[in-house]
C-alpha cells in the first residue's frame, strides 16, 4: 500500500471518529502525521504538545486545564498586594518588600539567606556557577531531572559545568551504589573533571510528583560529607513534598546546602523562585544572577505575591493532592479498565497514567479531551474542555493547582468517562 493511499485512509476514519481536535480540516499528510507519529510522544525528548481549539470558544463551555501548575493566577488579594507594595532599588538591595520575602523564605527553610530572582530555571543554573566555579566541575544529576533534560543544558552553555547522570528510579531517587561511583578520584588527574555537586529534585516531575523520601535524602547528605561535594535540590515543588510528608519544609532540606523553590507553580505566585543557602553561596549568587540578566529594580510588586504564597498558600496544596487522588481512582473505576494508574506513586498534585488500548495514544486521548464533541452539550449540560498532555514514558500528565476546584475535578471526570464509553462503543462497532 502507497503511502498516499494509507494516507487516505487514515484521514477518513481519523475524521469520521472525530479523533482531531481542530475546528480546521487537516491535510492528508498531517492525518497520517499524527498517527504514524504516536510513538514520538514517548520519550522526554518530543516537545510537541497537543492542540486545542481556542479556550474560551464554545458556547455554554467550560475549561479545565491540567497541562500544568504554572497556568495559576493571581486571585483579588494577591493583586492588591502587588499593587500596595513598598519598593525600592533591588540591585542596591533596597527593595523593602524583596529584602523582606527573602528574609521570610530563609527562616522557613532554616537556611542562613536567600536570594528572590526570576526563574526557576535561573535559579538552578545560579546553584550550579557557585557550587562549580572552575570550567570543567562536574555535577552528578538524575537522568530525568527537569534540570538535565529542560533547561537547555544552560550548566554547560553557559556556567562550562560538566554532568554526569545517575539512573533515576520510579519515585525521583537514586541508587546511593550507583550515586557513589559516578564521583570522580585523584584531582588533580589532567583527564576527568572534578565531581562538585550533587543535584536532587523533589518533588519529581518527570516521575509524576514523586516526594524523595527522607531516608534517601539522609544518605545522599551523608554520601556528600564524605567525598567534600555539595547537595543542591531543585525544589521547584518541595513545599508540594512538605505537605504530601506532613513536615515543616526546614526537615527535608536540612539534608541539603542549598534549595530553589518556585513561588510560580502551585503556590500562585506569577512570577519568581527563591534560592537559599549559607550567606557566602548566596553572596555569590547574587553576583551570577546580575551576569545572567536577573537583576531587577523595583521587584517588590513581584515579591508582595510571593510573601503572600509562603505565607497563605502553602496549606491550600492539599487540596490539589486531594483532588488528583479524585481523578486517578475515577480512572482505576472506568469500566471496562481503560486507564493504567499506580495510586500509590499519586502523592501530590501531579498525575501520570498510561492508556492500556494500545490503538489509542495519548496525543489521541488528550486531544479527544480538549474538543467539545458532537452532541456533547446534550450529554453533559455543557461543553467541557479538559486540557493537558502527553508525557513521557507513552503517558498522560495532568496537574492540579489553585485554579482547579473540586468541581472541576468531576468536570474532568464526566469528561473523562465520556470520552472513555465514546472510544469502547467506536471498538465494539
Amino acid at each position: 500500500m502507497s503511502l498516499k493511499t494509507f494516507s487516505c485512509r487514515v484521514l477518513f476514519k481519523c475524521l469520521h471518529h472525530g479523533v482531531f481536535a481542530s475546528s480546521k480540516p487537516l491535510s492528508a499528510r498531517d492525518a497520517a502525521a499524527a498517527v504514524l507519529g504516536r510513538s514520538s510522544t514517548r520519550g522526554y525528548y518530543n516537545t510537541r504538545k497537543a492542540k486545542y481549539p481556542q479556550q474560551g470558544g464554545v458556547a455554554h463551555g467550560r475549561v479545565v486545564d491540567l497541562r500544568s501548575d504554572t497556568v495559576t493566577k493571581p486571585g483579588p488579594a494577591m493583586r492588591q498586594a502587588m499593587a500596595e507594595a513598598k519598593v525600592g532599588d533591588d540591585v542596591m538591595r533596597e527593595d523593602p518588600t524583596v529584602n523582606e520575602l527573602q528574609t521570610i523564605a530563609a527562616d522557613m527553610f532554616q537556611m542562613e539567606d536567600a536570594l528572590f530572582v526570576p526563574s526557576g530555571t535561573m535559579s538552578n543554573l545560579i546553584a550550579v556557577m557557585v557550587h562549580c566555579r572552575e570550567r570543567g566541575d562536574e555535577m552528578i544529576v538524575g537522568d530525568l531531572s527537569h534540570l538535565h533534560i529542560y533547561e537547555q543544558g544552560g550548566s554547560a552553555q553557559l556556567a562550562g559545568v560538566h554532568a554526569t547522570t545517575v539512573n533515576n528510579l520510579p519515585d525521583g531517587s537514586f541508587d546511593i551504589e550507583q550515586l557513589e561511583s559516578k564521583i570522580r578520584h585523584g584531582y588533580p588527574d589532567p583527564h576527568y573533571p572534578r565531581s562538585r555537586l550533587i543535584c536532587v529534585e523533589n518533588t519529581h516531575n518527570i516521575q509524576g510528583g514523586r516526594v524523595l523520601p527522607l531516608t534517601f535524602l539522609q544518605e545522599v547528605r551523608a554520601l556528600a560529607d564524605r567525598y567534600g561535594l555539595s547537595v543542591h535540590m531543585d525544589g521547584a515543588r518541595v513545599m508540594n513534598a512538605a505537605v504530601a510528608q506532613g513536615v515543616p519544609p526546614s526537615t527535608i532540606l536540612q539534608h541539603t546546602h542549598t534549595v530553589s523553590v518556585c513561588l510560580s507553580k502551585g503556590l500562585g505566585s506569577p512570577v519568581g523562585t527563591i534560592l537559599a543557602g549559607p550567606q557566602d553561596f548566596i553572596s555569590q549568587a547574587v553576583r551570577c544572577r546580575k551576569a545572567l540578566g536577573g537583576g531587577m529594580r523595583q521587584a517588590g510588586i513581584l515579591a508582595a505575591a510571593g510573601k503572600l504564597s509562603l505565607l497563605e498558600m502553602v496549606g491550600r496544596l492539599e487540596e490539589d493532592h486531594h483532588n488528583a487522588k479524585t481523578f486517578a481512582q475515577a480512572l482505576l473505576d472506568c469500566d471496562p479498565p481503560l486507564f493504567a494508574v499506580d495510586m500509590a506513586a499519586v502523592e501530590t498534585n501531579i498525575l501520570r497514567f498510561r492508556l492500556q488500548e494500545p490503538s489509542l495514544s495519548p496525543s489521541e486521548f488528550c486531544a479527544r479531551m480538549g474538543e467539545v464533541g458532537e452532541g456533547e452539550e446534550a450529554v453533559l449540560g455543557q461543553g467541557i474542555q479538559v486540557l493537558m498532555y502527553p508525557h513521557f514514558g507513552n503517558s498522560v500528565r495532568a496537574v492540579w493547582h489553585l485554579g482547579i476546584s473540586p468541581e472541576d475535578t468531576q468536570l474532568a471526570i464526566q469528561k473523562m468517562q465520556l470520552v472513555a464509553s465514546q472510544y469502547l462503543k467506536e471498538m465494539a462497532g
